[in-house]
């Protein structure tokens, strides 16, 4: 039996693994919620809190979508995993897009609310791909209901993330329609065809059968 802790992206919650299985029956799923950051957090001292909090020891397995891989890999340099899995994420600062660079060193997401950032689902969507309206739905609530400090302090430190290090046993699956995390950016991924950001969502039934494929050996 394997411990495996699902991580969610900037902006979701556990809602966004609703079609993932990634486990056996005999495996424990263990759905991460967010903690409240610190100010002076980065994303290496907050993956240190969720191992603290959850119990996250070695040889579990970590499951991380986009903002949740960059943690994934974060807790894999810490401790000894099992497997280490992104989803629709970058694994080392080399593979982040341009525009990182450009608002790191033009940060308008410090002056701009945090409240309004929950409140842009409409207009960011179309980023992230098409999606049933169902799925529209959900992805406006869940980030509607992400706390705003949460969502200026993650994308903060994921502006100013430096990781170079790739963990033993980590595996990183991307669409190549991401609009996101360009998969020509991405070192050694396993491409899902016509994949987008949130392909977790209308691509789980190839995603599915990676998991199993990825954690059976």
């Amino acid at each position: 039996m394997s411990r495996i802790f699902l991580i969610p992206g900037l902006g979701a919650d556990k809602r966004i693994y609703k079609n993932i299985n990634p486990g056996s029956a005999a495996d424990e799923l263990i759905y991460i919620d967010w903690l409240k950051p610190a100010k002076t957090d980065t994303l290496t001292t907050y993956a240190q809190k969720l191992i603290d909090e959850y119990d996250i020891t070695p040889g579990a397995v970590v499951i991380g979508n986009s903002l949740g891989g960059m943690l994934a890999v974060e807790i894999a340099n810490k401790i000894q995993l099992k497997k280490v899995v992104l989803i629709s994420s970058i694994k080392t600062a080399n593979e982040a897009p341009f525009y990182f660079k450009l608002f790191k060193w033009v940060p308008i997401h410090r002056i701009i609310p945090g409240s309004l950032f929950s409140r842009m689902g409409g207009l960011i969507a179309p980023l992230f791909g098409k999606m049933y309206s169902v799925d529209a739905y959900l992805f406006n609530s869940m980030l509607q209901n992400t706390s705003p400090v949460f969502i200026k302090w993650a994308m903060s430190a994921a502006l100013n993330w430096q990781n170079k290090i790739v963990p033993p046993n980590l595996y990183h699956i991307t669409g190549d329609r991401d609009l996101i995390f360009d998969h020509k950016k991405i070192k050694e991924p396993i491409i899902i065809k016509g994949g987008t950001h949130i392909m977790i969502f209308d691509r789980a039934r190839e995603i599915n059968q990676l998991l199993k494929d990825i954690l059976s050996h």
